[in-house]
């Protein structure tokens, strides 16, 4: 009867489909799964059958552990005991329970379960520490559990935040923990710091598998040491939230290093992951970002600044026009999107019809009145607000200084003032520039309704920061990566064979058209006063007008049959 147990017990052990990976291990029965410290494992949880979890021989100079795991998009609840209560449990794609261990204790045990209808596909690791290590989340006054090692996290369409629990000192096996708000000497959690990370996932990579490959290297602290960016340090003093932009469909991990930097120890949160997007939304999930809307405002958009590009100071009625679209077009859109809440395909439609009569009453402007330093000064503007928004996009935007409203807009406005007033004498290589500039850069807009692109953020950025009034402390941090340097090439060499192509052509050509307006009204008069001219004998518009409505009219007439109609005279 032993010899039948022991081989049972070795049938199930070896059973497939329970662990995958290299960093799989352990042995795992129906409904039992075995964890190593600091080991990998990836398994499968299905709704009606939960898992218990153990971890055996942990070692006794271990104070602590975190046992964390991690899913893509489906929810996993983790938990103390069988019966799921809110401080000893936690449901999410990213959770983690701290184990305070007591003297002698080897081995833990947790219970996993998910609530999703299909199977979830999880990977887990537990971590140890020694009792010089902080602890994530010990000081915990937010969140439910007792201590909380997670990272919570929000997102909309401007910002992504999270928010973790302030950690505490470690303590030894069967000893209390330090109290955390009593004094703020040298011997208390105030001496700590944290670190917080970001690591982007490649781009356009939506992948369960490359998601979870990528969690390995923000789980331990060496790991988010070497392989993420460090944003921004926060002391005790400091809230425990932090806000970054959103990146929709660009895959970002977060995590916190806590360090005390008395004893020279660290300890990591649980690390917490998004996309800014929903993989089950009907509409706008992460597989199908971009509106159909969008994309055909965007793709006109970007066939007019082609256009621009090469061909706009030798056509510069239709640059005014493109230059008076952008100015009406973002004012307005800035304008109803704040004041109004109207759906976004409305008030693209909108845009596209207020950016046209802006354009159209730039066009009108110039002919009737000819003021050139007025149209050079809002095509110097918008150039002037390309070169500001790339300024905080590349060097100046994560600044402290920055994150207050007034400074950020005073600086950019100054900035954006400085490109006319530069290039005041020189009006019309301001103007080559601005065509080759904006114009390629509509290019790189209309890449990014279809193909995630960082280079979009480079003006939606400022867009952000005007729409919604929390933008200002968010970090805009973007990944740059193969896509961003492909069409980065594309943007500049479109830019510079434009520019190149344009003074070329306009070499010996007279700066700008004379006035419309003047030309219009001195050929009326020369038409009038010469009689020898040919079209001084054109008949008035009226009668012009009559005799096309009479052709009009012919061509419905029914056409007279031949032969003679005339009565017989009695």
């Amino acid at each position: 009867m032993g010899l039948l147990r022991l081989l049972i017990l070795a049938m199930l052990a070896s059973k497939p489909g329970v662990t995958r990976g290299a960093e799989a291990v352990g042995n795992a029965s129906e409904g039992l799964l075995e964890f190593s410290v600091g080991k990998f494992r990836y398994f499968e949880l299905n709704r009606p059958f939960p898992e218990d979890a153990i971890l055996r021989h942990i070692s006794s100079n271990v104070s602590f552990l975190i046992f964390q795991i991690h899913s893509q998009y489906q929810n996993t609840t983790i938990s103390f005991s069988k019966t799921l209560l809110p401080n000893t449990s936690g449901t999410g794609t990213d959770k983690g329970l701290v184990f305070i261990l007591r003297p002698e204790q080897s081995m833990c045990t947790l219970y996993l379960q998910t609530l999703d209808a299909e199977p979830v596909q999880n990977m887990a690791i537990p971590l140890s520490y020694s009792e010089r290590d902080p602890i994530p989340g010990g000081c915990n006054l937010e969140f439910d559990l007792d201590i909380d090692p997670n990272i919570y996290l929000e997102y909309n369409f401007f910002e992504t935040t999270i928010k973790f629990a302030p950690a505490n000192l470690g303590y030894a096996r069967g000893t209390n923990p330090l109290p955390c708000d009593i004094g703020m000497e040298r011997d208390s959690r105030w001496r700590l710091l944290y670190d917080v990370y970001q690591y982007f996932l490649p781009e356009n990579d939506l992948t369960e598998e490359g998601l979870l490959k990528h969690l390995q290297r923000m789980a331990e602290v060496p790991q988010v040491e070497a392989n993420a960016i460090k944003v921004v340090t926060l002391t005790a003093n400091d809230k425990t939230t932090v806000s970054f932009s959103s990146l929709r469909g660009q895959g970002v991990i977060y995590n916190v290093v806590v360090r005390d930097p008395f004893l020279n120890t660290s300890a990591a949160y649980v690390p917490a992951h998004t996309y800014a997007c929903s993989f089950v939304a009907v509409e706008g999930n992460c597989s199908s970002l971009g509106r159909v809307s969008t994309k055909v405002f965007f793709t006109l958009f970007a066939l007019l600044g082609l256009f621009i590009c090469f061909f706009g100071h030798r056509f510069w009625k239709t640059e005014l026009f493109f230059i008076g679209f952008i100015f009406m077009g973002l004012f307005f859109y800035i304008l109803i999107t704040r004041l109004t809440l109207i759906k976004y395909d409305v008030r693209l439609i909108l845009t596209a019809v207020a950016g046209s009569v802006g354009g159209i009453f730039l066009v009108a402007a110039w002919w009737r009145f000819g003021i050139l330093l007025l149209c050079m000064l809002c095509v110097g503007l918008v150039l002037g607000f390309l070169v500001s928004s790339v300024m905080f996009f590349a060097f100046l935007g994560n600044l402290k200084i920055f994150h207050d409203d007034g400074v950020f807009w005073v600086t950019f406005s100054c900035i954006a003032v400085l490109i006319p007033v530069v290039f005041m004498g020189c009006l019309r290589i301001l103007n080559i520039l601005t065509c080759g500039l904006i114009g390629s850069y509509s290019v790189v807009l209309a890449f990014d309704s279809y193909l995630y692109t960082s280079l979009s953020h480079i003006t939606l950025n400022v867009l952000k920061r005007a729409l919604n009034m929390d933008f200002h402390r968010a970090f805009t941090n973007v990944p740059f990566q193969t896509n961003d340097f492909i069409i980065l090439a594309v943007w500049g060499m479109l830019a510079v064979s434009g520019i190149t192509l344009q003074i070329r052509r306009e070499r010996g050509r007279p700066f700008f058209p004379p006035h419309p307006y003047k030309l219009w009204k001195r050929e009326r008069e020369r038409r009038i006063t010469n009689i020898l001219d040919p079209s001084y004998h054109i008949p008035p518009l009226r009668e012009r007008l009559y005799g096309r409505i009479a052709q009009i009219k012919e061509l419905f007439q029914k056409e007279q049959p031949a032969g003679e109609r005339t009565p017989l005279l009695l």
